[in-house]
């Protein structure tokens, strides 16, 4: 009897810390998740799986441990061990998480990983071709910093990582250009394919945003993200401290959670600014949008010694038609260079002397917004996003055949 080939292709999806679970849920009611403002890579990753009749089996790192199975979706919350520890507990912790991500992808006959930035060290994806699973790695961060000399251990880690990106993976999905810049560098040209890919957002986020007030009196300016140290969230108080000495009007709005929000918002009020440094803890979609609706001007202050990701607030700025200022920094700075006004990075003066420039000069501002809006229909395009970039690499997996686990399976069946 002649064997067949496997119906449907099987994807295990390792897709970083998010609460892949309750996006999930969202997607089942045809619905995005409201935690988020761009449309997740989850909830795209299960669009994808449907369009294709895929089983699917989705891991997160997420810390709520958790395990959902719903017809050809199977969904885990697997925290990753001693994930804020360092040296080598911390390396240990990645490694053990490397083994069982194998491990599941062969239980599970997985025929291709998707695997994001965070999961584990990129080495230990080099033994899932050994099992017959294609890998695809999916890069939403820079590889290291780019203003910092690498640690040692990062140096060796990514050394033996070289041979991921240079032939042990079916391609590579990465959101910016520095990002393919850095697998260029790491892997001396001598790398997989590289997609890149970018945000998507859906056009009624940000349709019917009202303007930024003209009186720009007080001059209201948004940072979103995590309330940590790294993500600039004390240099942008020092900012704050500086424009109140200019006396300039301004206001900041800071929405988003993290370890160093009680510090923050208590160092705010020892400075004399709890009537201009407001932290608003974690916003939803909508209430980002009154956030949003509110501001003049968006600030991404992140500082070099953190290993960013794209930062899609910078976008989010530009949808808004609200004008940023970040630094080089921050990757997603070169997609949007037109709308921003760019500073050197961690140089508190020159983010203060920004926002005091869009303050005051009212064509300088206009100039920059009308940037954002010649720039924001990129992003509502789904043809440039994630899923495209995904689907089309799968379609080309299963055009040219399945992993020998999938096939070894089906002839046993037969």
């Amino acid at each position: 009897m002649p064997k067949r080939m496997p119906s449907s292709l099987r994807v295990l999806y390792a897709a970083g810390p998010g609460n892949v679970i309750g996006t999930y849920q969202h997607w089942s009611q045809q619905k995005d998740d409201p935690s988020q403002v761009s449309v997740t890579y989850s909830g795209q990753f299960f669009e994808v799986c449907r369009e294709l009749k895929a089983h699917a089996y989705v891991m997160s790192s997420h810390q709520d441990a958790k395990k959902v199975q719903d017809g050809a979706f199977t969904l885990e919350h697997r925290p990753i061990p001693f994930q804020n520890a360092s040296g080598l507990l911390y390396h240990a912790g990645q490694i053990w998480y490397g083994l069982r991500l194998a491990l599941t992808a062969m239980r599970f006959r997985a025929d291709v990983a998707v695997v994001a930035d965070g999961t584990t060290h990129w080495f230990m994806l080099s033994l899932l071709p050994h099992l017959g699973v294609q890998v695809i790695p999916s890069l939403h961060c820079v590889l290291w910093r780019k203003f910092m000399p690498m640690r040692q251990a990062e140096k060796l880690a990514l050394r033996w990582g070289r041979r991921l990106f240079r032939q042990d993976c079916r391609a590579v999905l990465a959101i910016s250009d520095d990002i393919a810049e850095q697998v260029a560098q790491l892997t001396q040209q001598q790398h997989r394919t590289i997609s890149i890919f970018t945000p998507v957002y859906r056009r009624e986020q940000f349709a019917g945003l009202a303007a930024p007030t003209e009186g720009r009196s007080p001059f209201r300016v948004l940072f979103a993200g995590r309330i940590e140290p790294e993500k600039g969230v004390f240099d942008l108080l020092e900012i704050a401290k500086q424009t109140r000495a200019r006396s300039q009007e301004v206001v900041f709005d800071l929405c988003g959670d993290g370890s160093a929000l009680e510090t923050l918002k208590q160092a705010a009020a020892d400075a004399g600014l709890a009537d201009s440094f407001f932290c608003h803890g974690h916003c939803n979609q909508e209430q980002m949008r009154q956030r949003y609706e509110a501001s003049h001007a968006v600030i991404v202050p992140t500082r070099t010694d953190f290993v960013e990701g794209f930062n899609k607030v910078v976008v989010e700025g530009v949808l808004a038609s609200r004008p940023v200022v970040t630094s080089a920094a921050c990757p997603a700075l070169a997609a949007v260079r037109e709308a921003v006004v760019e500073v050197p990075p961690n140089d508190i003066t020159a983010y203060a002397e920004a926002l005091v420039n869009l303050s005051g000069d009212r064509r300088f501002y206009q100039h920059k917004q009308q940037a954002c809006l010649k720039l924001q229909d990129r992003f509502y395009d789904p043809k440039r996003g994630w899923a495209a970039r995904l689907k089309n690499l799968l379609l080309t997996c299963k055009s040219q055949g399945y992993s020998a686990n999938a096939l070894q399976a089906e002839y046993r069946e037969t």
